[in-house]
């Protein structure tokens, strides 16, 4: 298993960002919860903390996935799904989710998983790391684009670049 440890880079220095790790089975409970949790602090619906632990066995079982914990306990999670590229030989990663408790935030914590996020699409040979963001969610926004992403083609003053989605199953 690899084990990553991410630097403190703007954590506040009184209270030093949790250990990052890559997931295994005994933190697939928790990893289920921190999800849940994710959903249910926006509105959105969640299955149970169990299912989520379920489905992410099954989906790092598959090797498109990764899941870092950040803690011990877990009090922050990053789940990266890879995938072949079309226009390159390497893959594409996508930061699938990205959650740290609330008491948590703000401590370098969500720093420190997305750092490690980085170095593991890189090991893993990824051109590219893509990230969905609400607009309202300016922390994230903030913390993304502070690592370097961006939503501007060709940079600051590009045009915008938009992310489209549709629910398949709704009728």
């Amino acid at each position: 298993m690899l084990a990553l440890v991410a630097g403190e880079t703007g954590a506040d220095v009184t209270a030093p960002a949790a250990p990052v790790r890559v997931a295994g089975p005994g933190d697939y409970g928790a990893v289920g919860t921190l999800l849940h949790d994710f959903n249910r602090e926006f509105g959105d619906p969640a299955p149970p903390p169990a299912a989520l632990a379920e489905r992410i066995g099954l989906l790092v079982e598959s090797d498109d996935t990764v899941v870092l914990v950040a803690g011990d306990p877990p009090l922050g999670v990053a789940v990266l799904r890879f995938r072949p590229a079309i226009f390159t030989t390497g893959l594409e990663c996508s930061l699938a989710e990205l959650y740290v408790v609330p008491d948590r935030r703000g401590r370098g914590t969500g720093r420190a998983l997305m750092e490690t996020s980085l170095r593991l699409a890189v090991e893993r040979d990824a051109d590219t790391m893509e990230i969905c963001v609400d607009e309202p969610d300016t922390a994230a926004r903030r913390l993304y684009e502070s690592l370097g992403f961006t939503n501007r083609i060709g940079g600051p003053g590009g045009p915008a670049m938009f992310f489209y989605e549709r629910d398949l199953r709704a009728r």
